[in-house]
């Protein structure tokens, strides 16, 4: 008994308290019900208001301007290529092969050198070549010695039988003895030259301008007529070919620009098609289409001045086959394709973007031709073009990332002609 009321005792005044809450709140119901309407008041009003300011910002956000890279339209003349691959071919290549059989006693040229038409590319021990002669001339010598007799005896012959002191036969005779050493003597005139001729061939001689490879017989070895390697390889490399194919399919256009004997460039690129190694011009064209591969042949011919066609080199090949005039030509990046078709984006002078539909022409590079849909001083965007709706606030900018504004880039560039790059920048 004594612990409960010690325990009542102790919590008395918390009991207290609540009990003048409940009291306060029975005779104040009508205070407690408004501070209940104004918290619940108040806490929709916040969250509308902050939700009124997320709407805004995004708002606010949507109208920004849409940061883009835009490049304007140009009219100039733009050039047509055909394109294909080709390998480079010398206009001559040749064997160098000894012409007499002997010993190889020297080589005057250094490998991979530069040789001109008439220059000594080797020797061929002469001294067989040297006897041989002597003994041309010296049995010449003996045989002239036995016409001159002979002739001598046939005038002899001749007065005799005109005194009738010989036989006419004998006379005869004489005569055809006469023709004999003179036969003889043609004879060994032909040997002499045959052998002057060995003499010579005793020194080798490049036949044509170009390069020599690399040595197959070194000094000393025995060369024969009939060897199969030779003695090296001399290859023209100035002026020098490119044989490279086209699809049958563009047959028509190059037929008739051949068949009116006008002069077809063609450029020369790596194979990786970005360096430009030499300009030259179409030399002919194959008489007949490779059924396997559907596929002409064409010979292009180059001066090679600076030696950067190597012979069975692999390039790319552009043959350029018409130019059209006054073109209206834009990047090739502003193209856009879509469900609607192929577009792009241009820049008003609001600084707002508009989808334009496009009909394209023949590309090159960077660069393609416009048929309908732009006309030349329009921007079109090349970057940031995915982020455009039609009527879009833009920004044009720089590659430094600064604005552009369109006038000032459009005055800036406006009556500039940029010619489509036919050579690698």
């Amino acid at each position: 008994m004594n612990q409960t009321s010690k325990f009542e005792t102790n919590n008395s005044p918390h009991l207290n308290k609540i009990q003048r809450f409940f009291h306060f709140i029975r005779h104040h119901w009508v205070i407690v019900i408004i501070i209940g309407v104004i918290i619940i008041v108040g806490t929709i009003f916040i969250t509308s208001y902050i939700s009124k300011l997320g709407t805004e910002k995004k708002s606010l956000g949507s109208q920004r301007p849409q940061p883009v890279t835009a490049l304007i339209t140009n009219k100039t003349d733009f050039d047509l290529y055909l394109k294909g691959l080709g390998t480079v071919i010398p206009t001559n290549t040749v064997t160098i092969k000894s012409q007499v059989s002997g010993q190889l006693i020297n080589v005057r040229f250094q490998e991979g050198q530069h040789v001109n038409k008439g220059d000594l590319i080797a020797e061929i021990d002469p001294r067989p070549f040297q006897v041989q002669l002597m003994q041309a001339e010296g049995q010449l010598a003996r045989d002239e010695a036995f016409l001159k007799n002979a002739e001598v005896d046939l005038a002899l012959y001749k007065q005799l039988l005109a005194e009738d002191s010989i036989a006419a036969q004998q006379v005869t005779t004489q005569e055809a003895l006469v023709k004999q050493y003179r036969g003889v003597i043609e004879t060994d005139k032909g040997q002499i030259a045959n052998a002057r001729l060995q003499l010579t061939f005793a020194r080798v001689i490049a036949p044509i301008t170009g390069r020599v490879g690399l040595r197959q017989v070194d000094p000393g070895n025995m060369v024969q007529v009939n060897d199969v390697n030779g003695i090296v390889v001399i290859t023209q490399l100035q002026p020098i070919t490119v044989v490279f194919s086209l699809p049958q399919d563009n047959l028509t256009i190059l037929m008739k620009r051949w068949n009116a004997k006008t002069t077809l460039l063609v450029q020369a690129y790596d194979q990786e098609g970005k360096i430009l190694l030499a300009n030259g011009k179409l030399l002919a064209v194959d008489n007949q289409i490779d059924t396997t591969t559907g596929t002409i042949k064409l010979k292009a011919i180059f001066d090679n001045k600076d030696n950067k066609l190597f012979p069975n080199q692999f390039v790319n090949v552009r043959l350029k086959v018409d130019t059209l005039r006054d073109a209206t030509v834009m990047p090739t990046s502003a193209v856009q394709r879509g469900s609607i078709g192929t577009f792009a984006y241009v820049i008003k002078d609001d600084k707002t973007a508009t989808v334009r539909m496009l009909k394209l022409g023949p590309a090159e590079s960077d660069l393609v031709v416009v048929m309908e849909g732009l006309v030349p001083g329009e921007f079109v965007v090349t970057v940031g073009g995915d982020k455009l709706r039609e009527g879009t606030k833009v920004a044009i900018m720089t590659a430094d990332g600064k604005g552009a504004p369109v006038r000032d880039e459009k005055a800036k560039t406006a009556g500039q002609k940029r010619r489509p790059s036919s050579e690698p920048k």
